[in-house]
């Protein structure tokens, strides 16, 4: 998709034939198989229905190049597939837990529920009384069963063999750094076949206008839309 978008007339049989004479891994094409597994924390008994319905949120390891470890908070909104945070640092508890989440809550809202394995920072009696303070309801998958939170171990995969595994961190703050641009390339560029191969939240490209000044004050004071459609114009004193 992204190299018809370039302009290559190109199918997925052409990019796989290139892939195997790289030398590059093509995708296996899996057998579907059935779930019995449906308790309360499931996300085939509880399917994300809109925004904020329902997120998800697990820890991802990873190391930087001297061999310390690195943790990863990966935290998405499952309807929308929207990466809404990735939390890198040495070590992460159930404080930072929180900290994170007031952080998109106060940008994307408080969601309905919130899945998530078994850990000990996920089930920390002071994270479960912050969310139920703020009204999120928390949904626990079964012991053992990753299956069970589909879509953010889905997510994962797609982070570590695109960003994680193919990078080198020298630096703590480099891995921020690198993996903040990965999360907005992910929601911004990247192409996710269940939502048609369009990005989970495209970035908007304001029009500019064209006589009425600069592109730096046409993307800083958008002309309000008139009743009939067409674009009004604001006045020097409205600027002001």
């Amino acid at each position: 998709m992204l190299l018809q978008r370039a302009g290559w007339n190109v199918g997925r049989d052409r990019v796989q034939k290139i892939w195997r004479r790289e030398g590059l891994r093509v995708p296996e094409k899996q057998k579907p198989r059935g779930r019995l597994w449906l308790n309360d924390g499931s996300c085939v008994r509880l399917r994300p229905e809109h925004e904020n319905h329902v997120w998800s949120y697990d820890f991802v390891s990873g190391r930087t190049h001297d061999g310390r470890t690195l943790r990863v908070r990966t935290l998405i909104d499952e309807y929308t597939r929207k990466c809404l945070a990735l939390r890198v640092a040495r070590r992460l508890n159930s404080y930072d837990l929180i900290e994170t989440l007031a952080d998109v809550m106060l940008i994307h809202g408080v969601p309905g529920h919130i899945r998530s394995d078994n850990g000990p920072e996920f089930v920390a009696e002071k994270l479960r009384k912050w969310l139920s303070a703020v009204g999120a309801k928390t949904m626990y998958i079964e012991p053992g069963s990753p299956w069970e939170n589909g879509y953010c171990e889905s997510f994962n995969g797609k982070f570590k063999d695109e960003c994680l595994n193919g990078e080198i961190f020298y630096s703590l703050k480099e891995a921020q750094v690198v993996i903040e641009q990965w999360r907005m390339y992910y929601n911004e560029v990247r192409p996710h076949s269940s939502l048609g191969y369009r990005p989970p939240a495209p970035k908007a490209i304001l029009p500019t206008q064209q006589g009425h000044g600069d592109v730096e004050n046409a993307a800083r004071f958008p002309h309000p839309h008139t009743p009939d459609g067409d674009c009004g114009q604001i006045s020097n004193e409205a600027l002001h």
